[in-house]
Order: structure tokens, then sequence, then C-alpha cells
């Protein structure tokens, strides 16, 4: 089996400081820097991405939870999106289930959609993504606004994991808008912690932010215009399988294809994941109080 060496692997995300515990428990349990992607051979074993975004902490673990009530045994493996990807080229993942296209993950389509499968479907119709700043900065509207008031921000986007598709697409917006601003990579719950900072002490902040996201209901944000279209409008949430996933698993690729999720259901999921200590329990929760919905993707 190929060793995927993750020197950027992460860990499970969380919006409270008692999330720390859990973040170096989840780094124990799943997947640490330097060491093969953990899995199986069985027909029943699944080994699936896990990339440390609040949303996708949340399905990752809503479908171990379904699965796993099917008797199927999961496997989440920490990762970065680059090494997700190399991933399920080479076969050691089964399954990455948050593609955004067509704008934010589109060069990894370019470069993998020969030997990685791109599912038609999405879950997810209605994504955004934007730069994103405090409510409180009512001049600063537009990314035109950001190069005048450069010394508000020190110069300076604050982004989150360096193999992230929109970190890419932010580093050509900073080209196209020719910002004299430097994007500062660091990961979503650093970035995160940088928002609540500058939120809670009314001081001046830009982020690469996506919708649906916790961040919306728990802080007063606001996307900048983005005349140029950079970005994009509309995003869609695709998932991505290794080539041979249908074949050898049909009926999960056909519940996966099943899979959709409004505003508001994934909205109540991310927040149940995050205000639960162990993020796997509060999918469960999430699970057991939607299983009306749960039956309509997974069909016996």
């Amino acid at each position: 089996m190929l060793s995927i060496f993750a020197a950027g692997a992460l860990t499970a995300c969380g919006n409270t400081e008692e999330n720390a515990d859990n973040e170096a428990a989840a780094e124990t349990e799943n997947e640490a820097p330097g060491t093969e992607i953990d899995g199986g051979d069985g027909d029943n074993e699944l080994t699936f991405s896990q990339i440390n975004w609040a949303e996708n902490i949340a399905v990752t673990n809503m479908w171990k939870v379904i699965l796993e009530d099917r008797g199927y045994d999961v496997t989440l493996n920490l990762l970065e999106m680059g090494f997700t990807m190399e991933a399920l080229e080479s076969g050691e993942l089964d399954a990455n289930l948050e593609i955004w296209l067509p704008v934010q993950d589109a060069n990894y389509l370019e470069q993998y959609e020969d030997t990685v499968h791109f599912s038609e479907e999405t879950w997810f119709d209605s994504a955004k993504v934007g730069l994103v700043v405090p409510e409180f900065m009512e001049d600063i509207n537009s990314i035109e606004d950001l190069n005048e008031n450069r010394d508000l921000f020190d110069g300076e986007i604050v982004g989150f994991d360096p193999g992230a598709g929109t970190m890419e697409v932010t580093e050509e917006l900073i080209d196209d808008y020719d910002l004299d601003f430097i994007l500062q990579p660091s990961s979503e719950p650093a970035m995160m912690d940088e928002v609540r900072r500058a939120v809670e002490n009314e001081e001046p902040i830009v982020v690469p932010l996506w919708s649906p996201h916790w961040a919306f209901s728990s802080f007063d944000l606001k996307f900048l215009e983005d005349p140029q279209n950079v970005y994009g409008g509309t995003e869609k949430i695709h998932h991505a399988t290794r080539e041979d996933f249908a074949d050898d698993h049909p009926e999960v690729s056909q519940w996966f294809k099943n899979w959709k999720m409004n505003d508001e259901q994934i909205g109540s999921l991310i927040n149940e994941v995050e205000s639960t200590e162990d993020p796997l329990e509060g999918a469960r929760n999430w699970v057991e109080d939607n299983q009306d919905l749960i039956d309509e993707w997974v069909t016996e």
C-alpha cells in the first residue's frame, strides 16, 4: 500500500476551546502525519477522507453512522485535499464526499478526471464562496474596496488549508484584482479563531469563507461583492470515488447518488456535530432525528 506522507494531516475541527482535546484525540484515532492510510480490503470495509472543514466533518461522520448501522466498517482518514485526491487515484481511499464545482475544485477535476470518478450527482446545490468581512465594516462591501483599505488589514487575507481549491482560487483573485495583499494559509479552526477574535474586538479581518458554514449563524458576517466573478456564482457539491468503487460497492454508490440536503438540513447537521463533544455522537443524534430523510437516500 502506498504511504501518503500527510505533512498537513488534520484534526477534527470545532468552535470551542474544549474541542482542542477532541482534535488531539481524533488525530490519534484516525491519522497521524507520515503514516499509511488506514483501511482494509474486506467487502464491507470502506475508507473515506475527512477534511478539516466543519461541513466535511459533519457529513463524513453522518455517513459513517449510516453505513455502520447497515453492517459496513468505515474508516475516516484526516487528510488535506491534495493528499485526498492522490489517495483516490492510487485506490487507497474509497471516497471523498466533498467536491465543489464548477469553480472551487475545478483544478482537481482537470487533473484527475481520467483516474478518479467525479459524480454527476450533487448533494447540495446552493453553496457559495467568497471573501468575507464582519458586518460592522460598513465601508467595505466589495473586493475592489480592499486595496484602499489595505492598512486596516495589514495587507493580509487570513486563509485556511493550503491545498484547498478555494485557496488556489483566492490566489488567482489576488492577481485578477491586483490586490496588494498576501494570503496567509493556516487551517479552518485557526482561521475561525481569528474571525472570532476580530468580531469580539471589532477589529478588521478578511477571510475566504463558504456557505454552508456555522460561522454565519454565530457571527455577523457578509460576503464582499465579486464584480469579476472570480469565485463563480452558485457552487454545487459533488462526491468523488476511486475508479472501481461503483463496481465493488454498487449499493453504497447508489446511496451516494440519492443523497440530497438543503440549507436547513445541512445547517442542523453541522450545528449538532459542532455542539457535541464527539463529532460521531453528534452525527448519530442527527441521524436518529432524521431517519425519514436517511430512508430516502438508503433504499434497501
